[in-house]
């Protein structure tokens, strides 16, 4: 009788013990993917980073602002930025010249979510001038002088004439 208690005992311990490491899958939150999903124009596979899409989606419709980093007005290493410290705890510096020293560079064919891209100016081919930050399937978040936060293909012509690099932040 005794050893069938202290069988018991041992049988519960060690149950509780197990149970307390095991951690809980992290939760979806349906609704905030498929408004997220909606906002960005685009599906949000199940391993995608959910964080990624539902952050970025909340800067969709931000007015451009030069020198901005709110969602009262930014600018494209604004957005870049702030997406970057709520998505990955990671401070990027707030010029486009900056992110890129951030970044080791890769070529587009290499990119994969959360890497920036940068586009140069009319003016010069060789000087950074835009950033973004990489979504999937060809399509990047950045921030658009004339459209506010939106999302844009790398297809697209002007982007396609523009590109510089992709970098994957160090």
């Amino acid at each position: 009788m005794k050893h069938s208690f202290s069988c018991i005992i041992a049988l519960t311990g060690l149950i509780f013990c197990l149970s307390s490491c095991h951690t809980a899958a992290p939760r979806l939150d349906y609704k905030a993917l498929a408004q997220a999903s909606v906002r960005l124009g685009m599906d949000i596979g199940l391993t995608d980073n959910h964080k990624l899409y539902i952050n970025a989606a909340e800067w969709i419709g931000t007015p451009y602002r030069a020198g901005g980093d709110s969602k009262h007005g930014t600018d494209c290493s604004g957005l870049v930025s702030q997406l970057y410290k709520k998505t990955y705890r990671i401070r990027l510096s707030r010029s486009t010249d900056g992110q890129l020293k951030e970044s080791n560079r890769i070529a587009r064919r290499n990119l994969r979510e959360g890497d920036l891209v940068f586009f140069t100016s009319r003016a010069s081919r060789k000087k950074v001038a835009h950033v973004g930050i990489y979504l999937k399937d060809g399509k990047f978040v950045h921030a658009s002088t004339g459209q506010g936060v939106i999302v844009s293909s790398l297809k697209e012509d002007y982007y396609t004439k523009h590109w510089l690099c992709g970098g994957r932040v160090k």
